[in-house]
């Protein structure tokens, strides 16, 4: 079909290949701005002919009411010979007809009497004639500074306008124009040409193309997620864009990079105010992104819907089913947000495995009882929020409940408004069902668990963490707006900041307040010594205390120390301190609020795997004393002065003999108030910035505190939101996959509901409701 041209810079270099490339694009628009030049010209002739002749016809209308009128200012001196002529020919001879014309109206002639000394007010024509004269109507605009010129002729269409305005609206307030008030219509015919005309202007000057700079500044700014992983400084990205933006307008500056980003923010909205106009005058709209759903929550009663999601339920007495049943109480307590918390349904044989004292549930109606009951008697007032199930199943090997089937469908669409995912990371492992972030406005991550430092202690740890890790950071990317982290002894996540968001069961509370005033009162509150409370498996801090225990056994000769827990290894843990004969007292787990334990005066947890131990703020909150670890987890404790911590095993046994030694202080007021749930959530509102997401009335929450103002028109997808689609897409094709879901550790059967399940919850086969098969 031809021969193909080399071109000129073939082999020369990517330097030369790139100036061609930027030379071409530079040529096309200055020819595109040539064309358009070219039009407005042409337009502007168009108008002004048309001008003229609408003058003339509205002049010959008002003929026949004009009156007589003062004399006509004479013309500046220095005025143009065409400024001279065009007034002279067309406005004078046109206001003396109308001056001879009234003035020859009798009294008898079908005017009211009086009418003879009435005086038609032609100030909306002078106003025209005075505009013509003073802005300087020229016979040939595009000589000299064709800009400008052509600038003046379009004040003197605007100026024509205001005057014809002003002359219909007194026309209209005269009684004596009440027979002649049909000659309007002829004002509004030449106001509507005026419109079309400038109306065309407009359309032909909207929006220039964008340039190669322009581009460029966007597709550095949009990268800036992807640029932090190859190490680039946001701040140094932030630069490229100011530059290349800058030049754009034709004023080439340099900012130290040390300056306020108050100019980088305002150049950000200023080119996302660019494309989006640019992409506005292509006619393209849409809603929403490449990946999103957009039939999402409105709000209907003025009150926002919040669905709470967590791994674990009770009787299970783990921190992810506590700690979330009392952030959906105290949530419920504010009247704008309904809330429903949603916790895994187990089968009768997987509730024998996990809940403790052989306690099991024929019915999701009688767990809910047993949970609104056991919270009733921690709380000091009525928590009117929801509960619902979903079907889940228990992981012997990871030790936890894995969900079965899709969660998000067992929350209506009509209350999926924001959603807080307890353990997020652990929620979307396996998830093959809606995008969270597609169904819900807002969706909050809340990291409980430090799940790699659990998988290190495992054989082939190492390689099991480094996945998990990249594992971790794709679904909480995928499928959170924003995560909390409890301590900075997490995992580093997309979207993350760090605040203890947990509360202690106000019953802690008050045993604290209790036992501070029996001291007050010379009572001895304290008469046991120290206590262990925990889950009993090696990775809760028991391979730390007996390795403790063990290695300084002769510094803390008489030391005893009391434990309480149940769990997997049970059996090994109490064998290894028989093996180093340690004095160990161990007993079968208790509620930390138990009676029995009031009397410990210290409490001892040298676990470095947990991420905010909870048994640790609840002795703090009774007024004990703690000896832990100096670790992040522990950070939020560390200004309690009852917070005992170590470095080193020497630091250990210093500080256990010293709580032995001495009496705890009793708490202040503020330090019980920053244990409380009330200043936890708090905390939440403010670091999820679900405050100001529940002041939004729209439905449609921001991603971050500033208002943009480009995404007030949803035009354009930020190039984040299209790379956490595609991820969110990847990952739903490959949780599909059930040879992918069982290589990677997942249990048989998870990725639907079974047949129990669907008769425990009144739920129909996922054949019936999933009829498709496919990925």
């Amino acid at each position: 079909m031809g021969t193909e041209e080399t071109p000129p810079f073939a082999g020369g270099g990517a330097d030369r290949g790139a100036f061609a490339f930027i030379s071409r694009g530079w040529r096309e628009v200055r020819d595109s701005a040539t064309a358009d030049l070219r039009l407005m010209r042409a337009r502007a002739d168009s108008v002004r002919a048309r001008a003229d002749r609408e003058l003339e016809h509205l002049l010959a209308s008002a003929s026949a009411l004009a009156g007589p009128a003062p004399p006509l200012p004479p013309v500046a001196a220095g005025a143009p010979i065409a400024e001279v002529e065009f007034v002279q020919r067309r406005i004078q001879p046109k206001i003396q007809e109308l001056r001879r014309q009234y003035a020859s109206r009798a009294p008898d002639g079908g005017w009211p009497a009086g009418a003879s000394s009435l005086r038609v007010d032609l100030s909306g024509i002078k106003a025209i004639r005075n505009a013509i004269v003073a802005e300087g109507w020229r016979v040939a605009p595009w000589k000299g500074d064709r800009a400008e010129e052509g600038r003046k002729e379009w004040e003197v269409v605007r100026m024509l306008r205001s005057g014809l305005k002003e002359f219909e609206r007194r026309s209209l307030s005269s009684d004596m124009f009440a027979g002649f008030r049909g000659r309007g219509e002829f004002v509004e015919k030449f106001k509507l040409s005026l419109k079309s005309l400038n109306k065309d202007y407009r359309e032909s000057k909207e929006v220039p193309p964008l340039d190669l700079t322009e581009i460029l500044a966007y597709l550095v700014r949009q990268s800036g997620p992807f640029l932090d992983q190859l190490g680039i400084r946001r701040d140094l990205c932030d630069k490229v864009v100011q530059m290349l933006y800058n030049k754009r307008n034709g004023r080439l500056m340099y900012h130290p990079l040390s300056e306020d980003r108050t100019l980088a923010e305002n150049i950000t909205e200023e080119l996302d105010l660019r494309i989006a106009r640019v992409l506005e005058s292509t006619g393209y709209h849409t809603d929403a992104g490449f990946w999103n759903d957009p039939s999402q929550y409105k709000i209907s009663d003025n009150r926002r819907h919040v669905a709470v999601v967590t791994t674990a339920s009770l009787p299970w007495m783990t921190g992810t089913a506590i700690n979330p049943l009392f952030r959906a109480a105290y949530l419920a307590r504010s009247a704008k947000q309904k809330v429903t918390l949603v916790v895994p349904w187990l089968s009768k044989s997987d509730q024998e495995l996990v809940y403790p004292n052989n306690i099991t549930f024929s019915s999701p109606e009688e767990q809910e009882t047993y949970i609104r009951n056991w919270l009733h008697e921690r709380l000091g007032f009525e928590a009117d929020f929801k509960i619902s199930f979903y079907p889940g199943k228990f992981s012997k090997e990871r030790r936890s409940i894995i969900p079965a089937g899709d969660t998000s469908q067992f929350i209506f669409s009509k209350e999926a408004d924001i959603a807080i995912l307890e353990e997020p990371e652990h929620l979307n492992w396996y998830h093959h069902g809606k995008r969270w972030t597609d169904k819900f406005n807002h969706v909050i991550g809340v990291v409980h668990t430090n799940y790699l430092e659990y998988i290190k202690r495992e054989k082939n740890g190492a390689i099991q963490a480094f996945l998990v890790k990249h594992i971790n950071n794709w679904v909480t990317r995928a499928y959170c707006h924003k995560v909390l982290r409890l301590s900075a002894a997490t995992q580093d996540l997309p979207r993350s900041v760090v605040c203890n968001v947990h509360g202690v069961n106000p019953k802690f509370l008050n045993i604290g307040e209790k036992l501070a005033a029996e001291r007050e009162c010379g009572q001895k509150v304290f008469s046991k010594g120290a206590y262990f409370l925990g889950k009993m498996v090696w990775a809760k801090g028991y391979k730390e205390l007996i390795d403790l225990l063990s290695k300084h056994k002769k510094d803390l000769e008489g030391f005893k120390i009391d434990v309480y827990g149940n769990g997997e290894d049970s059996e090994a843990v109490q064998t290894s301190a028989r093996k180093f004969e340690l004095s160990i007292n161990f007993f079968k787990g208790k509620d930390h609020a138990d009676d029995s334990l009031h009397g410990y005066k210290v409490f001892i947890n040298p676990s470095v795997s947990d991420v905010l131990c909870t048994a640790t703020a609840e002795a703090l909150a009774m007024g004990k004393f703690v000896v832990c670890a100096d670790h992040p987890s522990n950070d939020f404790f560390k200004p309690f002065p009852n917070c005992l911590t170590y470095k080193t095993s020497e630091e250990f046994v210093a500080r256990v003999k010293e709580a032995m030694a001495s009496e705890p202080q009793p708490l202040t007021p503020e330090q019980r108030y920053s244990l409380s749930w009330e200043a936890a959530t708090e905390r939440f509102m403010e670091y999820s910035e679900l405050d100001k997401v529940l002041n939004n009335t729209n439905g449609h929450p921001g991603r971050g505190g500033k208002i943009n103002k480009a995404r007030k028109i949803p035009l354009l997808p930020k190039l984040s939101d299209v790379v956490d689609g595609g991820l969110a897409f990847a990952h739903h094709c490959l949780t599909g996959n059930e040879i992918l879901r069982l290589a990677t550790g997942a249990i048989p059967g998870t990725r639907d509901y079974d047949k129990q399940q669907c008769m425990d919850l009144n739920l129909l086969p996922p054949q019936v409701q999933h009829p498709v098969y496919g990925w």
